[in-house]
């Protein structure tokens, strides 16, 4: 239990510390970390689930962590990018790309290509997540501009 507090809070840390690196407004900063606690704390819960591999986990951190941003980026009136990029650090395959370049420049193919394919497929499930994430919400807000105008004709 405390592991899992240690690494909340340094994730927590990781997403306000690459919130000042890019320059984020002050008043971005405690959000930017909230939101990499809660695209992280996504991808954790279904990677612990049984039977669900890295890809299903990335997808799952993605798409809450995009729905957190776009939500907290209209409440604050600033663009979602601002709270989508400092959450995606948690997320990144920053270990299997390194692994990858590694085993390219060593001369270790097949295994490079083993990273690759993490790499490609961590990628492709994170991009699919926010895909996902703007898709839901853009029905969500169809759908209720909708109820609003049909309660205003009656």
């Amino acid at each position: 239990m405390v592991f899992l507090i240690l690494k909340i809070g340094c994730v927590y840390l990781a997403g306000v510390g690459f919130g000042l690196i890019v320059n984020l407004p002050y008043r971005a900063l405690n959000l930017a970390g909230i939101s990499g606690v809660v695209g992280w704390g996504s991808y954790y819960l279904v990677d612990s689930l049984p039977n669900t591999g890295i890809g299903i986990a990335n997808f799952s951190g993605a798409m809450a962590l995009g729905v957190f941003a776009m939500i907290v980026a209209r409440i604050m009136r600033m663009p979602s990018i601002l709270f989508d990029v400092p959450g995606l650090v948690p997320l990144v395959p920053g270990g299997q790309a390194y692994e990858l370049i590694k085993n390219f420049a060593t001369g270790h193919y097949s295994e490079a290509w083993n990273y690759a394919t993490q790499v490609i497929w961590i990628a492709g499930s994170i991009a699919l997540g926010f895909i996902a994430a703007e898709t839901i919400l853009r029905i969500v807000h169809q759908v209720t501009t909708y109820r609003v105008a049909f309660r205003k004709k009656m």
